[in-house]
């Protein structure tokens, strides 16, 4: 039987085998509302409250500063939309870049036809914003300014440190998607200097439909979704209390473990480009490698499709991507590499991005390489 390799972890990860024994055991034994004042629910109610303790330890915020949402786009359109619409009478400006993903371009598109302005800034070869670029865009009307923390096609480190420094005297909010960077690079929000940043538990072995979005609790931000008075006011609907106990769980596990994770990704990255010289495949690397996330790799394989690369690589039983999910199966080509290249570059028909998890092993990556080699000249020889 085909063995399968799973190396897109950068478009969600399998659920580690403790999570799913933590959302059992909680589906099983506590499906009391935490709303309710009886025993049951005040066991729910402990459940929720130790987990976002821990959520909350991740990135060195306080429990009160976390509002648990259904994930990254949820999180990410309510920090853009409310913060606008909260202080529209300062201003009406915002700022964010070219290679935000699309839960953050589509509220941003969604702002400009209401009225707002925003300014996309460029980024360099590297994928990452020059800070220059950056001063001379922020305004004394600019009230949002929204960067992600780690790009989700390239992996590349955007400035956000120093982007906040710059706004410590300046009356926009900070917002940062940190969905791709979350448990692959520690987070203390507090020495970022951010108001509002975004995770979802899918990327670090937890369950889809579950994230949430840090506020800082000197912030203010209206509910994006209204009714009961949940997540403190600030996040309507019933809490999924199994759900948000394995995030707490998931978060638990790669926190404690995040050194040696980060060692044994750059180890695997570190292998895939040295077999690609050994095999002397003629290949750039999309983005930065040193100043990356360690578990993206994207790359610009010459003179090949990555669309019939991908196909040849899924009968071999490799699995890969050539951008982010949210866009699989669109046509339009990657704005990432587009905004890194140029409108016509052959790098944006030509990529694949592998990324990789707890569970990838050097073997799996010499096997890739080596299908991905016969592969390449396979396509090569059809042409």
């Amino acid at each position: 039987m085909l063995k399968r390799i799973y190396l897109d972890h950068a478009a969600t990860t399998p659920v580690h085998p403790e999570v799913i024994e933590v959302i059992s055991k909680t589906l099983s034994d506590h499906f009391g509302n935490a709303s309710s004042t009886y025993q049951r629910g005040r066991d729910s109610r402990n459940i929720l409250d130790q987990s976002r303790q821990v959520l909350a330890e991740s990135i060195h915020a306080k429990p009160n500063e976390i509002i648990i949402t259904s994930g990254g786009s949820e999180s990410n359109n309510m920090a853009i939309i409310k913060t606008a619409e909260m202080m529209v009478k300062q201003g009406k400006h915002i700022i964010t870049s070219q290679v935000e993903h699309q839960s953050v371009i589509k509220p941003m598109q969604y702002l400009e036809s209401i009225g707002f302005e925003v300014t996309y800034l460029p980024v360099n070869k590297e994928g990452t914003i020059e800070l220059d670029i950056f001063k001379e865009a922020l305004r004394d009307d600019t009230i949002l300014v929204s960067i992600m923390l780690g790009n989700n096609e390239v992996g590349s480190l955007l400035p956000i440190k120093e982007i906040g420094k710059v706004l410590e005297n300046h009356q926009a909010i900070l917002h940062t998607d940190a969905v791709q960077a979350y448990g692959k690079k520690p987070i203390d929000v507090t020495d970022l200097n951010i108001d509002l940043l975004s995770v979802s538990a899918h990327k670090i072995n937890g369950p889809k439909g579950i994230g949430f979005l840090y506020k800082n609790e000197d912030t203010h931000l209206p509910s994006l979704i209204l009714g009961g008075e949940q997540e403190s006011k600030h996040r309507a609907g019933t809490e999924n209390i199994p759900y948000i106990a394995g995030f707490a769980k998931a978060s638990e596990l790669r926190m404690n473990q995040l050194e040696d994770y980060q060692t044994h990704l750059s180890m695997l990255k570190e292998t895939f480009l040295s077999q690609l010289d050994s095999y002397k495949i003629e290949y750039e690397v999309n983005g930065s490698l040193n100043q990356s996330l360690p578990h993206i790799l994207n790359i610009h394989f010459r003179g090949v499709f990555s669309e019939k690369l991908l196909i040849q690589l899924d009968l071999s039983g490799i699995e890969a991507a050539s951008g982010s999910a949210c866009t699989a199966g669109s046509l339009q080509p990657s704005h990432v590499l587009t905004a890194i290249h140029g409108e016509d570059d052959k790098a944006i028909s030509e990529s694949v991005r592998f990324s990789f998890g707890f569970d990838t092993t050097k073997d799996d990556i010499e096997q890739t390489v080596e299908k991905l080699a016969k592969a390449i000249e396979r396509l090569k020889s059809d042409d």
